[in-house]
Formats: C-alpha cells, sequence, structure tokens
C-alpha cells in the first residue's frame, strides 16, 4: 500500500489524478483552497473504490502556513494509516492569468511566482521529512513551457522554471532514491483560468487542429499519465520531462 499526497486535488486536474491513483490501487491525500465540499465528494469517491483518502485545507501561496500543514499530514498519516510517512507528492495546485506581457502587472507576476514556483520550492522541503526514501514526487508543469502563446508570459515563466528546479531536485534527492520528474499538460478542458478551452468553441476547434491527435485534453488523459508514471514499473524514470499534449504545436 502506497500514499499519494496530491496539492489541488478537490477538482479539475488533481481530482482525476486522485482518482486513477486509487484505482490503481494507491491511497491518497488530497488539498482543497476553499472547495471543501468537493474535496469530500473525491473522498468518498476513493472510499467508494475500496481506498483511503483524506482531504486537507491548504492554500499554496500561504507560505507561512506550511509548518502547521507538514504537522496536519503527519497526524493523519498516524490517524488514518498509522504511519509517519507518504510515498509520492504531486505538486499540482496552480491558477492562471492570461494578461499580455505589457499589461501584466508586478502583483499578478508575483501571484504566480508565490503559487507555481515559490510554493512549490519551499512546500517539497517542508514534507520531504513525511515522504518515504525511494518515493517520487511529480511536479506539474505545462506544454506552454515549450510553445508560446500570447498572454501566458507570467504563467509559462513559472512553469519553466519548475522544470529546471526539477532537474535539481532530482541530483539533489538521489541519496535518498527519491525520483523526481515533471509532468507537462497540454490544453484540457477543465475550469483552469476561466474554463477557455473548454468553452470557447473556436479556441477548442484551432487547439484541436494543430493537435496531432485531433483533440483537446480531457482531464482523464492527465489523471491516468501520473498514474502510469508513478506505477511500479517507472521507477527508474528519473529528472525527465514528460508532456502529455497529444502532440500540439509539433
Amino acid at each position: 500500500m502506497k500514499i499519494a499526497l496530491i496539492t489541488g486535488g478537490s477538482r479539475g486536474l488533481g481530482k482525476s489524478m486522485a482518482l486513477h491513483l486509487a484505482a490503481a490501487g494507491r491511497d491518497v491525500i488530497l488539498t482543497y483552497k476553499s472547495s471543501r465540499a468537493e474535496a469530500g465528494q473525491v473522498v468518498a469517491e476513493i472510499e467508494k473504490a475500496g481506498r483511503k483518502a483524506a482531504a486537507l485545507p491548504l492554500d499554496v501561496a500561504n507560505h507561512a502556513s506550511y509548518a502547521a500543514f507538514g504537522q496536519s499530514v503527519k497526524e493523519t498519516l498516524q490517524k488514518n494509516w498509522n504511519r509517519a510517512d507518504f510515498d509520492f507528492l504531486i505538486n499540482n495546485a496552480g491558477t492562471g492569468i492570461n494578461r499580455p506581457f505589457m499589461e501584466t502587472t508586478e502583483a499578478q507576476f508575483d501571484e504566480m511566482m508565490n503559487v507555481h514556483l515559490k510554493a512549490v520550492f519551499f512546500l517539497t522541503q517542508k514534507l520531504l521529512p513525511l515522504m518515504k526514501d525511494g518515493g517520487r514526487i511529480v511536479n506539474i508543469s505545462s506544454g506552454l513551457a515549450r510553445f508560446s502563446l500570447p498572454g501566458m508570459s507570467a504563467y509559462a515563466a513559472m512553469k519553466g522554471g519548475i522544470e529546471v528546479l526539477t532537474r535539481y531536485m532530482a541530483k539533489e534527492l538521489g541519496p535518498r532514491k527519491i525520483a523526481v520528474n515533471v509532468l507537462a499538460p497540454g490544453a484540457i478542458e477543465t475550469d483552469f483560468g476561466g474554463g477557455h478551452v473548454r468553452d470557447n468553441a473556436g479556441l477548442n476547434r484551432s487547439i484541436a487542429s494543430n493537435t496531432a491527435l485531433g483533440r483537446v485534453g480531457l482531464p482523464d488523459d492527465i489523471g491516468g499519465a501520473v498514474a502510469a508514471l508513478l506505477s511500479d514499473g517507472n521507477g527508474w524514470v528519473n529528472g525527465q520531462r514528460v508532456e502529455v499534449s497529444g502532440g500540439v504545436y509539433l
């Protein structure tokens, strides 16, 4: 039995990751910022499938809360699993903005930095003492770190930083046999960024026409990929960028 901790696991990609990991026989701790009811529904689905799960509140932008969150994780592990450690960390939580480079404010830039880069760096630091040696970390990036679309410069810059950080983490955590990889989704039909990819039919068609597999991605495409990356057979994959985009903008 292995336990995965997923930030931002109450909806969207994080929810799909949680359900796919549970289907693969993993137990799950997921975090939520404000969607307590939705998080509870995910926990209920996982438990209905025969696995254990727990949901904990966390605002990844509130870096001062990490010590208390780490204590909550420790208590939850002891109470629910009679364990002092967990196996997998998926740094998924995030928000997006779509603003032209010349119109992006310092506050918006700082928000992207705090949520997407600084949070991953320091939350992982705080949780590593609770991670089992031989465990694995998956950081979530974006296809936008490879190709460029107007209005996404601040968000994509942080994801580029995540991809560099992942390689350094893989190098430095090697002595503990912890593998660290980055998974980069393409455009996905969720409510992320206001749900533009899902709800704007013209944008959806445009992206699909530039994707080798001929459609926009779905949450289950990413949830399934994360579960596969964390399967027992992929333990030797380390320090790699895995793009899950259907071949967009090849």
